[in-house]
């Protein structure tokens, strides 16, 4: 499997694209192909051994940044380091796309260059959060602020065809993001989206669920508008760093806490790694017609690595396939 890698995107390109694709084609069975000027990207490759069959690079001198349009970035520059990734998926010279660059610029070029699967309206970005009682999904985290309540329907079955197919779970629980649990209960857009999910007969739709809900991990697919999406999973990731902080300074504070720090050390890591965003890798685009995983902005070596296993995941599970089956049916 060949992946196309955005060298340059990210806050740490590309030094840590580069050694977590050095250590990805080490641990997985894949051939990565890094889009970046090509001596700013030999050179970080230069101080790694790696086997130059696997890992090559694809010379491209242009850059999207964060602070413009996303739309004119992907169409005017054809040769910055996203769209020449893109670009290697919808040739087929590439099984699939990671970047941790400018989200709506790779949602531009997901549906600009690569193209949406037909009888798709809406691509969505999803990812995998860790819950109390189990992994769950929020679709949509931010591809689409403003929203029909068709297409919340239309991200449900996305998170089905996902859930079934990489995760083996077998007719998946679906909630409605709201305010309240009462069916009346939100705003236009909820209220209507209610009712289409309540009478779509291949969802498993379980009704509304509150915020203070979602952490539960009791329901496996969550949908709600990008907005409050990308809400969520920052709020998410915010109150896990400032908790673990808090805890950390109550303990440091007195000797008993110290000493029973020590003995509940081994604990709070494996809850940090369990609710750690590098574990998981990224969001991935859903609804374009290529597997394109959306790593965090912030991604070390050992997110991208995981962005690249996950990308293999897809391919390995033939998500793509079984996603146009289910949504042409």
């Amino acid at each position: 499997m060949r992946i196309a890698l955005d060298g340059m995107g990210g806050d740490f390109a590309p030094k840590e694209a580069v050694q977590g694709a050095v250590e990805a084609v080490k641990a997985y069975d894949v051939e990565v192909i890094i889009t970046g000027p090509k001596e700013i990207i030999e050179e970080e490759l230069a101080k790694y051994q790696h086997d130059p069959q696997k890992i090559s690079v694809l010379d491209a001198r242009e850059v999207i940044t964060l602070n413009e349009s996303p739309v004119l970035g992907i169409r005017r520059k054809k040769d910055s380091s996203l769209r020449r990734a893109m670009d290697l998926v919808k040739e087929g010279k590439a099984d699939a796309v990671v970047s941790a660059g400018s989200t709506g610029a790779i949602l531009a070029g997901g549906l600009l260059v690569i193209g949406r699967i037909k009888g798709v309206d809406r691509a969505a970005l999803a990812a995998l959060m860790p819950g109390k009682n189990g992994q769950f999904m929020v679709v949509d985290l931010g591809a689409n602020a403003d929203v029909k309540p068709h297409n919340l329907v239309e991200f449900a079955k996305m998170g089905k065809v996902y859930f079934e197919a990489i995760k083996g779970v077998s007719n998946p629980k679906v909630g409605l993001i709201n305010i309240g649990g009462e069916e009346e209960k939100g705003n236009e857009l909820t209220k209507v989206a209610y009712g289409l999910l309540k009478e779509e007969k291949s969802l498993n739709f379980i009704g509304n669920v509150e915020p203070r809900e979602i952490t539960d991990g009791d329901v496996d697919i969550l949908v709600c508008d990008g907005f409050t999406g990308n809400v969520v999973l920052k709020m998410y990731e915010g109150v896990v760093k400032n908790l673990m902080s808090m805890i950390k300074g109550a303990m440091m504070s007195t000797l008993k806490g110290k000493i029973g720090g020590l003995l509940v050390k081994p604990s709070l890591k494996e809850f940090m790694k369990k609710n750690d965003y590098k574990e998981e890798g990224g969001a991935s685009l859903l609804g374009v017609n290529g597997i394109v995983v959306k790593a965090h902005g912030t991604s070390d070596a050992r997110a991208f690595k995981n962005a690249l296993r996950q990308a293999k995941n897809f391919y390995d599970k033939d998500y793509l396939e079984k996603f146009k089956e289910n949504m042409s049916s």
